[in-house]
């Protein structure tokens, strides 16, 4: 019976252990799809010389700077302990918005067997039509 107890105690603890970390890599996915739509909707500069087409034109500078802006004004979600925007934030055809986040979700009950916690990464794109 002890060995039973022992094993279901396991058991619930891992399940709520990586559901939490889940919770913390969704928390950080609803950031990024905010900054990437943020980003899909910030005119580049450019657009006022060279005109628009089928979508919002956007560089990388201005898909950066955007999600820079949108994260600086957001709290840290429960559960993470540091985030931050990861390499490849930008646009690769200059329509579409690419924002990869990366965050440390920390670990309740077993965070201390595993270090700092868990790195969570995440990526959300956007695009904004013109009609």
């Amino acid at each position: 019976m002890l060995v039973f107890s022992m094993v279901c105690t396991l058991l619930v603890t891992g399940v709520i252990a990586v559901t939490s970390v889940h919770l913390s890599r969704m928390k950080l996915l609803d950031v990024a799809d905010g900054a990437a739509l943020a980003a899909a909707n910030a005119l580049d500069e450019g657009a006022y010389a060279a005109g628009v087409g089928d979508s919002v034109p956007l560089s990388n500078e201005t898909v950066r700077r955007t999600a820079v802006d949108y994260v600086s004004t957001r709290p840290m979600p429960g559960g993470l302990s540091a985030w931050g925007l990861g390499e490849g934030t930008g646009t690769p055809d200059g329509e579409l918005a690419v924002v990869r986040m990366s965050g440390r979700a920390e670990v309740p009950f077993i965070g201390w067997l595993i270090g700092n916690g868990v790195t969570v990464n995440v990526v959300s794109r956007a695009r904004a039509d013109l009609e």
